[in-house]
């Protein structure tokens, strides 16, 4: 399986902190964001990993290079302007072979396994879904979460995802911006297209394409100055008490 990092977007809400740096490259418990993410897919199992970017990428490409320090071949796609989750990963398709891969967020900070990627592969095949997310607990800046999960049998790992009505918010979880796709997601979106995720998300729910698997572990979505700054403190914390991270 091949993985793919979302590392595209501009960063408006990191800003003055990413006016001369991608976001991807802010430092979190003493590493680049991404970096995270590069050492934990390195660590279980992929060896292949592209990285879309745009702005300011070619900084991506000068400290990450060809991805040898981390075990890994780093492939990349440049983007003139970003073209949005679902247009970034179409315009990188062809990198998958017409597999199923795994697509991580480049702005969160998870210590999700990335080996289960490949049972979601397996469940996503058996049950003719095209995609699996993973789901967190609702945070504090989205209360009203993102889809709701479906009651499924005892001891089962996975379950269905749907649209949430009004009154149902309180039963939603938070997609984590962790996800398995099927190419199938993505048929006939262009590949300089500017295309957003959810209404293709959306759309697969209404035909009971989509499930998701819950994440009790740690989640941040590092989207303003002031999770970073309490993240890095926590991790700090934690480094000083002598926690593994990885």
């Amino acid at each position: 399986m091949r993985a793919m990092i979302l590392a595209a977007g501009r960063g408006e809400r990191m800003r003055p902190l990413t006016d001369h740096l991608p976001k991807p490259l802010l430092e979190v418990g003493g590493q680049p964001l991404i970096v995270w993410h590069l050492k934990r897919l390195a660590r279980a199992g992929f060896r292949d990993v592209i990285i879309n970017h745009a702005w300011l990428g070619a900084c991506i490409e000068a400290v990450l290079g060809h991805g040898g320090q981390f075990g890994l071949r780093l492939h990349y796609s440049p983007e003139t302007e970003a073209l949005e989750t679902a247009g970034g990963i179409a315009r990188a398709l062809p990198f998958f072979e017409n597999r199923p891969f795994l697509v991580i967020n480049g702005d969160v900070w998870c210590d999700w396994d990335p080996a289960g990627a490949r049972q979601w592969q397996a469940t996503l095949e058996r049950r003719g879904a095209l995609a699996g997310l993973l789901m967190v607990s609702n945070p504090a800046h989205r209360p009203d979460g993102d889809f709701l999960p479906l009651s499924v049998p005892a001891g089962q790992a996975w379950f269905p995802l749907v649209l949430r009505a009004d009154d149902t918010r309180a039963h939603t979880l938070t997609f984590a911006g962790i996800g398995v796709y099927q190419p199938a997601l993505f048929e006939g979106i262009g590949p300089d297209t500017r295309q957003p995720l959810a209404p293709l998300l959306r759309q697969a729910m209404t035909q009971q394409g989509v499930i998701g698997w819950r994440h009790e572990g740690d989640w941040v979505d590092v989207g303003t100055p002031a999770r970073l700054t309490a993240l890095n403190t926590r991790l700090s914390q934690a480094r000083h008490a002598g926690y593994t991270l990885l």
